[in-house]
């Protein structure tokens, strides 16, 4: 068992003898294959100061696949971007470019 104390910061104090932290792990989803997944890409220039940003929402999959994709989305629009939570962000309306891109990877797009 890994019991790091960075792990623990929520827990103040115990005075139990036999008291055991455990971290709860959730466990990750399964990766779908790209065929069964439903991206929606869209653009929005909402609560982000007037910069325009090109959303892909709906993967469902791992962290690892996740940030995956978003570096591939990323190198072929030459911008940057982030992801979380089965959303990606990249810089810049590449809506069409996006697209197209998930579309030759086999992803269906709305």
């Amino acid at each position: 068992m890994n019991n790091d104390w960075k792990d623990r910061l929520g827990v103040v104090f115990s005075t139990s003898s036999d008291f055991n932290y455990n971290n709860p792990i959730e466990p990750e989803n399964n990766t779908l294959p790209p065929k069964q997944q439903k991206l929606q890409v869209y653009f929005d220039k909402r609560n982000r100061k007037g910069k325009v940003v090109t959303l892909i929402n709906g993967f469902i999959g791992n962290s690892n696949d996740l940030k995956c994709l978003e570096k591939l989305l990323k190198t072929k629009c030459g911008t940057g971007g982030s992801s979380k939570d089965g959303q990606i962000i990249i810089q810049g309306n590449c809506v069409d470019k996006v697209k197209s891109i998930l579309d030759s990877e086999g992803y269906k797009v709305k």
